[in-house]
């Protein structure tokens, strides 16, 4: 089973998502420059959100900093700092498949692995018990721990590299190491580039700073202290994503990236899991906005359009292509109902050529009536649209 998103979401003058320039992110399509918003920024924004990490489920962390994570609970378990210091030292190792630890930090002293990598707290505790466990037989001596700690011996160690629980955003948007103690993860969630449905140029914000105390009555250095600029646009973007049912479950139970037997059971634990998690991602992908520059632009939107469609066969299909010749504001139509129409032609169009199955076919449109497209249903809120989704999962 697959369920789609596609939504049309128009934001005032922003700039969500920038270049190395600090510019906002842009794309040619159709021929002509769009405003983009990288897939990267949108499932960030949404994974680190407050509607979706306050979920019922354990999240992973992004993060480099295994290391100093894994000397904190052996601090906490007792040992000394100086065997918590070798700990984390060796703990970096576990970024690579040679077990070849990284220099301190310069500055700070800090370790960490040679990759960002996604983490559980039971990723965590594993390295954490394999180590402790060749402090033990070490006699928790320093000197013998620190030859005897071998990373790329303990990454072969079958205890260390079997089943543990998959953290849901791990089993959404997947995980790519190079460390078999961490398994990589197919991501079950494809997200596309946010791309604007008209053509886009960029503006530029000329700003000044001026200081409060200076004296204007005695023309104490009158002017700015300081002048700037930043770049900026406003667009109405095509958002798109494609949620493989089957394989979301598959990498909760650790059938898929362990290749392990499930139990009833545990398929249909991952089930409920399923249904909450993809609860709150439609939640968060209708109410979560990207963060950058936002204290400047305050561009909190929400969508012109949701429309959902749950397919029967994994076959993904993007409406990109509605808007490959950018939409226009024309008289008595505004750019956002221009483009929400020809997204609707557009899928009609694909739906009847190419005989595309769908279990059901959803859409909310809260200010407008510009959408039309045969066979799809209206709902009145965002709570019915997920409702009315996950009561067909499983069905």
């Amino acid at each position: 089973m697959l369920i789609e998103l596609h939504i049309l979401q128009n934001h005032s003058p922003s700039n969500l998502n920038r270049d190395e320039d600090g510019s906002p992110k842009t794309a040619i399509f159709g021929g002509v420059p769009r405003a983009r918003i990288s897939s990267q920024c949108i499932k960030r924004s949404i994974r680190r959100s407050e509607l979706f990490a306050n979920s019922d489920f354990e999240l992973a962390m992004r993060t480099r900093r295994l290391p100093e994570l894994v000397r904190k609970r052996l601090l906490e378990r007792g040992y000394s700092e100086e065997l918590a210091d070798i700990g984390a030292s060796k703990a970096s190792g576990f970024g690579k498949k040679d077990g070849r630890v990284e220099k301190p930090n310069a500055d700070t002293n800090e370790v960490a692995t040679a990759q960002t990598m996604l983490l559980s707290d039971a990723d965590i505790a594993a390295v954490t018990d394999a180590i402790a466990k060749v402090i033990e037989a070490s006699g928790r001596d320093p000197k013998k721990t620190a030859k005897d700690l071998d990373i790329e011996k303990l990454q072969k160690d079958k205890s260390l590299c079997s089943f543990r629980p998959i953290t849901v955003d791990t089993a959404l948007f997947g995980r790519m190491v190079t460390s078999d103690v961490f398994r990589d993860v197919d991501a079950a969630m494809q997200v596309a580039h946010a791309i604007s449905t008209h053509r886009v140029e960029g503006e530029y914000d000329y700003f000044t700073a001026v200081d409060d105390l200076q004296d204007r009555t005695t023309n104490d250095n009158l002017g700015a202290d300081m002048i700037g600029d930043v770049e900026f646009n406003s667009a109405c973007y095509y958002k798109y994503f494609s949620l493989d049912v089957g394989e979301l479950c598959a990498n909760l139970t650790g059938e898929k990236p362990y290749g392990r037997s499930v139990t009833a059971g545990e398929k249909e634990s991952a089930q409920k899991t399923s249904r909450k998690a993809i609860e709150s991602f439609i939640r968060a992908s209708a109410m979560v906005t990207p963060s950058g520059k936002q204290n400047t632009f305050a561009a909190h939107q929400v969508p012109s359009l949701i429309l959902i469609e749950v397919r029967p066969d994994n076959t993904p299909i993007s409406y990109a292509n509605a808007f490959v010749k950018p939409v226009n504001e024309r008289a008595g139509v505004s750019l956002v109902d221009a483009s929400i129409r020809e997204l609707g032609t557009h899928a009609e169009k694909l739906s009847t050529a190419f005989n595309l199955a769908s279990t059901l076919r959803l859409y909310l449109e809260p200010v407008s009536d510009a959408f039309e497209c045969k066979g799809v249903e209206r709902v009145g809120d965002l709570s019915k649209l997920i409702k009315r989704v996950t009561e067909t999962m499983y069905a």
